[in-house]
């Protein structure tokens, strides 16, 4: 009777890939079963609410699946019609493969990219909407056309200096990288301290115009934290502002705009920041185009981007960023480094949007509710709910909300300009 392990583990390569791993790299295999598990609890956190489901249950998924489903295969010399050996060492997925055409040979990395097309089903969407950041500027337009810039016209100054506050962690953190410690070179250390301006597609667009042998760590870390830190940032309000201010009930004399008027504003400053930062104007376009969309009254194009787009492409996003994390690219060194940074920027970046809300407190004689800062980090509308969940814990009738999206909203313009010129000076 044939020795049925063999051919078992044949069948069941998972058996075989982690046996080899335990034996070869246990590190690599320990790593492997703990992001199963991770993703398994993004899952649960996302489904519990606790953070935002609609990225981490695909992420988590996707984490989970990809650690789980390595075998021994290797499509490119599937491609070159290389014989197979079911216990080569070289381990791979049907999923994607981000280091696929990262050599030197221009030609030979087309031939690679195209190739790996025709293998693994999610390389086609990786290669063609990650590296040209398509997937940045899709989200982009969902997000603008479900900004109401009204919130912003009405209260300019108070908006735009809670948001410069607010990107205090990229401020701080970009020269931090830079040290002897961490030792990362000016464009990482400036793609990594955008993580502190909160934004996701603006750290996935700017990791990959600055950093991109970088980008696989900084947007699975951004987008980690994001989560994490959003959770964290009531505990840092309560810490720093005491009940009885928290509690402070704002005028609501929010000045009514039409829609044209919105539509100049969004027209105007789109051209304007295109103008004067054209290394991101396609990001700039992209949320503008959303808000002129919202304000133009085609409903069919404004449910377009407010649904299908916005949504699919967020789904992608999570679940690419999920597959991403195999248990070689997370044990990298430079990972550690970067959680680090990561979380502090976003720390001081809620740090300094309240340092902000307690400067306009204090200017406006004790009227202004200082909580509103931490809006200023600008993931729109997460951060604005979160100033307006705290507040309503001290003083079910205050409400700051228009307040908190006109800062919210600002945040978002002001991440887009420091990404531009981080851009334009380093790229």
């Amino acid at each position: 009777m044939p020795d049925l392990m063999p051919i078992l583990g044949k069948i069941f390569q998972g058996f075989s890939t982690f046996g080899h791993m335990f034996a070869n790299e246990p590190a690599v295999a320990i790593v492997r079963l703990f992001l199963i598990f991770l993703g398994l609890f993004l899952i649960y956190l996302g489904k519990k609410g606790v953070l935002e489901g609609l990225i981490m249950i695909p992420m988590g998924l996707g984490m989970s699946t990809i650690n789980a489903s390595i075998m021994f295969f290797d499509p490119l010399s599937k491609l070159k019609g290389l014989p197979f050996d079911p216990y080569s060492e070289k381990m791979g997925t049907l999923f994607l493969d981000s280091q696929v055409g990262a050599g030197p040979d221009i030609v030979q990395n087309a031939g690679e990219i195209v190739g790996l097309m025709s293998v693994d089903w999610l390389q086609p969407i990786y290669s063609l909407t990650f590296g040209n950041s398509l997937i940045a500027c899709l989200v982009f337009m969902g997000i603008g056309s479900l900004l109401d810039v009204g919130f912003v016209m009405a209260r300019p100054f108070q908006s735009m200096i809670i948001a410069l506050f607010a990107e205090l962690g990229t401020i701080v953190i970009f020269p931090i990288a830079q040290l002897q410690i961490f030792g990362f070179s000016d464009k990482a250390a400036a793609a990594i301290s955008i993580v502190g301006g909160a934004d996701g597609p603006m750290v996935l667009f700017t990791s990959l115009m600055l950093a991109p042998e970088l980008f696989v760590p900084i947007a699975v870390v951004a987008y980690l934290y994001l989560g994490f830190a959003y959770g964290a940032y009531p505990y840092m309000v309560k810490a720093m502002i005491p009940k009885k201010i928290q509690a402070i009930k704002m005028e609501d004399k929010t000045k009514e705009f039409t829609s044209g008027q919105k539509m100049l504003f969004a027209v105007i400053a789109c051209v304007l920041l295109s103008f004067l930062l054209p290394v991101a104007a396609p990001l700039i376009f992209s949320l503008f185009f959303g808000v002129i969309i919202r304000e133009s009254g085609i409903e069919k194009f404004k449910n377009l981007l407010q649904g299908p787009v916005l949504y699919m492409s967020t789904m992608f996003l999570g679940m690419i960023l999920g597959l991403l994390c195999d248990a070689k690219t997370i044990m990298d060194p430079k990972v550690l480094k970067i959680l680090i940074l990561g979380i502090s920027a976003l720390m001081i970046s809620g740090f300094g949007g309240i340092i902000g809300g307690y400067l306009l407190y204090f200017i406006s004689g004790g009227k202004y509710n200082p909580v509103i800062g931490v809006a200023g980090v600008s993931c729109v509308p997460t951060t604005a709910k979160v100033a307006q969940k705290v507040v309503t814990k001290a003083n079910p009738n205050s409400i700051i909300l228009p307040q908190a999206l006109g800062a919210n909203v600002s945040g978002v313009i002001t991440t887009a300009i420091i990404a531009g010129v981080f851009c334009s000076l380093l790229r």
